[in-house]
């Protein structure tokens, strides 16, 4: 059987820091910056950063439609951070030329939990993992989602729980920066789902 090959959008961002969990698990990490890199994998991450700068570099590399299209058939992705806004099917405060691939049927609120001064790390509780460490980074929060997604994690900032992990299909998003821990547990189940 031959081991799955993890993509890891490498055009802005948490490139480094995701490549290093991954091959730190076991799994063939591959820096996806061209289509030949996007046709080699079986699963892609796309990394924290800023949101519109991702959307942007995706399609002046030629990338935009071809990754839209893997995403469509079913492609395994992990959106985390920014990579959850670009996923989004729409983004509440977003710019008005910037779009997301709607492949979540979830509503994000850029910087949701607060600017660059707010960042924090809370415990969070996955469904079938326990207690890992979220880190939040100007991270985006989820405002709506349809009955489709299934919620693997909550944070309470003080308004309710709010989801910072989720699953529809194939595709996961998440709030926080599972890559800037020791604990590589929402990776592996990411790899599990291939």
């Amino acid at each position: 059987m031959v081991a799955a090959r993890v993509g890891v959008l490498s055009l802005q961002g948490d490139v480094r820091e995701h490549v290093a969990t991954l091959r730190s698990i076991g799994v063939v990490a591959v820096a996806v910056r061209t289509l030949h890199d996007l046709d080699a994998v079986d699963g892609l991450i796309i990394p924290g950063g800023e949101s519109t700068t991702i959307a942007r570099l995706l399609e002046t590399s030629g990338l935009r439609f071809a990754l839209g299209e893997r995403l469509r058939d079913g492609m395994a992705v992990l959106g985390t951070c920014a990579g959850l806004i670009v996923l989004s099917r729409s983004i509440v405060d977003g710019r008005a030329d910037q779009w997301s691939f709607g492949t979540l049927e979830v509503d994000v609120r850029r910087n949701g939990f607060g600017r660059q001064i707010a960042s924090f790390e809370s415990v969070i509780e996955v469904n079938g993992i326990g207690p890992v460490s979220g880190v939040f980074i100007r991270a985006p929060k989820i405002e709506a989602w349809s009955s489709a997604v299934t919620v693997l994690a909550t944070h309470d900032d003080g308004s309710g729980p709010t989801p910072v992990l989720v699953r529809q299909g194939a595709a996961w998003g998440c709030s926080f920066h599972p890559e800037l821990t020791d604990d590589h547990r929402i990776h592996e189940l990411f790899v599990a789902s291939l």
